[in-house]
């Protein structure tokens, strides 16, 4: 690409963004439409911008490309997450999950449950998503035979998914976020810490006081004794297929890449299907394609297992594959870096420079839909202003997770927004005031840095030390 255009002014980066998100909200709440038409707009908009200001065609063109480059790799999970829901569907391996958490967990009790346990098996595997497309579909099948509400079990998964990714030296955005800024990994873990476990304890605090209403008493076992009897006449109930998911989840702690161990979830589902549930090879070959198909007669059953293939993925494909053009053009033509230019201006101290890193880092989520620019984007931005103003690199690193990493879920047409609607069934919108930990950090992160708490300066001598070895990397 030519870099040596003219430089798009912020009154001029800002429009794109500004009528993506009206646009955004019109076909939303008025039309009651989907995000994709309003992220092409938002798109035509800034190709415009950048057309006028001397880029040519070819430039805009392979900034769409970067863009969907980047989520590639998202997209091929996403796929194989399809699969994987519709052979272990077919497989038994959710009904025998649903199975037994209906008969092992309190109502009561569930959400903190499902948080801790998310928690644990993402801290463990250092990833968010293979834990939700694991450990997150088999809870929102338990609570929701429960009578929970979808919304509030896919806040729990979330709050605990994150927390283990965030915490985790497993996870890719962890290393990212350390690396970027120049922190020791460990080092920026210890103090991601002043800020994730009062998240994390809050969040249980809420669940544990939500859950009060979902009791034994309150719930009614009838309904989830008919659940229970719906799936022992559908479906072989075995603890063994268990397994299938245990297995995956060890993969992944034992540092094998989460596509090929979940590839090896989808045959071995798919295996269930065949040799333990009876189905023939064509009908396990269709749950692959098109998801799994139930006719119980038990509503709440077949709304839980009536899911999962690769179609039932492309309405989260195509919206990740437009989000991302649109923010690769608007990074590519350096719209987001005249965006931060802006608001670097009217920082002047350190906790305006901390609080502005998280907002940022937040809004470039919205502006670039995925969460790797969120982390990439201001670490490069805020580098340099946080070396002059001597404060350690780990404040940066702490900074760009507490805004970045965990903010992704609220935007619905983030890669992760994507990923958790097409996984989870339910829409940023309505999860949003459930997933605690993910708000509350960020809130915690923006106070802490004004009142000066947890907030780390260098010596002169590290500060030299840490500038070369950033230097160096680069």
């Amino acid at each position: 690409m030519d870099t040596k255009k003219k430089e798009v002014s912020f009154s001029l980066a800002i429009l794109p963004l500004a009528a993506m998100m009206a646009a955004m909200a019109i076909t939303i709440i008025v039309f009651e439409g989907s995000p994709h038409v309003p992220l092409i707009f938002g798109t035509l908009i800034a190709a415009f911008i950048a057309w006028r200001v001397g880029y040519g065609w070819k430039d805009i063109e392979e900034g769409l490309y970067k863009g969907i480059r980047l989520v590639l790799p998202a997209v091929l999970i996403l796929i194989v997450v399809g699969m994987i829901i519709g052979s272990w569907i077919g497989g038994g391996v959710i009904a025998s999950m649903t199975y037994f958490g209906l008969k092992l967990l309190s109502p009561a009790y569930f959400l903190v449950a499902i948080t801790i346990i998310c928690s644990v098996v993402s801290l463990a595997i250092g990833s968010s998503w293979s834990t939700m497309a694991t450990i997150g579909v088999a809870g929102m099948g338990i609570g929701m035979s429960m009578g929970i509400p979808a919304p509030m079990i896919a806040g729990a998964v979330i709050s605990g998914s994150y927390f283990g990714d965030k915490m985790s030296p497993l996870s890719d955005t962890t290393v990212l976020a350390s690396g970027l800024s120049g922190s020791n990994l460990f080092e920026h873990i210890r103090h991601m810490l002043y800020t994730t476990i009062p998240g994390l304890i809050i969040a249980l605090g809420v669940y544990w006081y939500l859950g009060r209403q979902f009791s034994s008493a309150t719930t009614g076992t009838g309904e989830i004794d008919s659940v229970l009897k719906t799936l022992q006449e559908h479906f072989l109930i075995s603890p063994f297929l268990l397994l299938i998911p245990v297995i995956v989840i060890v993969l992944v702690a034992r540092k094998v890449p989460a596509l090929p161990a979940l590839i090896l979830g989808v045959i071995l589902g798919s295996l269930a299907s065949v040799f333990i549930q009876g189905s023939s090879v064509g009908e396990a070959v269709t749950a692959l394609q098109a998801g799994f198909t139930l006719e119980s007669g038990n509503e709440m059953v077949d709304t839980l297992l009536n899911r999962g293939g690769i179609d039932g993925m492309m309405y989260t494909l195509s919206l990740i594959l437009v989000a991302a053009a649109f923010g690769g053009v608007l990074e590519s033509v350096g719209m987001l870096e005249a965006i931060v230019k802006q608001i670097l201006k009217l920082v002047k101290s350190d906790k305006g420079l901390l609080s502005s890193t998280v907002l940022t880092a937040f809004f470039s989520n919205i502006a670039s839909a995925d969460q790797y620019l969120s982390i990439v984007v201001p670490s490069r931005m805020y580098s340099k202003a946080y070396q002059d103003r001597n404060l350690h690199p780990k404040n940066l690193s702490r900074a760009l997770e507490d805004g970045g990493t965990i903010t992704s879920v609220f935007v619905p047409w983030n890669t992760c927004g994507v990923f958790i609607f097409g996984t989870l069934g339910v829409s940023a919108f309505a999860y949003a005031p459930y997933a605690i930990l993910n708000f509350s950090v960020p809130i915690i992160s923006i106070i802490f840095s004004m009142i000066g708490f947890s907030v780390v300066k260098l010596s002169d001598i590290n500060a030299k030390r840490i500038t070369n070895e950033v230097e160096d990397a680069v």
